[in-house]
């Protein structure tokens, strides 16, 4: 019988993740796919909570670039996520994975509001809770959000499911003498601007000792291979050496 490593996970997904190879937008093969990768893991009993990127609709730094005021652009980012989340929900209860969605800005005709006691007692029963709309706040990024959300929810870890198999030195697309790290330190990553996560994010992982492991989202049942303590993408830690 296949034992998980971790009880209670957070999944981080980018909004680009969920175009799949259109590049935007919401490419339903893909959201198919990572429906059934989440729904492998919450049948071994792991409690799974999800927070979904919008870059693949709006980025609010993008728009703010443009000349837009930084707030409203973020806000707007903030209400592609709700997209994307409602869209992997509907994924996921297509495969029978009972779900929730909770926003950080309320709207409750389409979602519950963020409640970290009711998300607790839903991953408790065995439901996903997917946490949508960021922080709430501007200025701050998704990352930050999973950084949060797995503090709040006392998470075991992070899992970055990414395009790329972990964390390189260089763009492993530009330069094929990229050198993937096994593991690293959240110092390091701070040190050498690794874009793992942005600087808000890893310092709160850091100051609360939630590790991260990053991976790539397309290789078949990665997932489950991270949840099974496969040795696969780039655990980041507080000790790298001491998984």
């Amino acid at each position: 019988m296949e034992h998980p490593k971790y009880k209670r996970v957070v999944i981080k997904l980018s909004g680009e993740a969920l175009a799949g190879e259109l590049g935007y937008g919401l490419d339903q093969t893909t959201l198919t796919s990572i429906a059934n990768q989440i729904r492998q893991i919450v049948e071994l009993g792991v409690q799974v909570a999800v927070v979904v990127g919008g870059g693949n609709i709006w980025r609010g730094v993008a728009g703010s670039a443009q000349g837009m005021d930084r707030a409203t652009a973020d806000y707007m980012g903030m209400l592609a996520t709700v997209i994307n989340s409602l869209a992997l929900q509907d994924a996921l209860e297509h495969v029978q994975v009972d779900t929730r969605v909770q926003t950080a800005i309320e709207m409750r005709q389409v979602a519950e509001p963020y409640i970290r006691r009711r998300a607790i007692r839903h991953l408790e029963k065995g439901r996903v809770v997917i946490f949508a709309g960021g922080t709430g706040n501007p200025y701050f990024s998704t990352d930050t959000t999973a950084a949060l959300r797995a503090a709040e929810i006392e998470a075991e870890v992070i899992l970055m499911a990414k395009k790329v198999d972990g964390v390189y030195d260089m763009d492993p697309a530009l330069n094929p003498e990229a050198k993937k790290y096994m593991d690293l330190g959240y110092i390091d990553v701070l040190n050498k601007r690794l874009g793992v996560m942005d600087s808000t994010a890893t310092s709160l992982c850091m100051d609360n000792n939630i590790p991260l492991i990053v991976f790539g989202l397309t290789g078949e049942g990665n997932i489950k291979k991270v949840i099974l303590g496969e040795t696969i993408g780039t655990y980041v830690g507080r000790d790298k050496n001491d998984k």
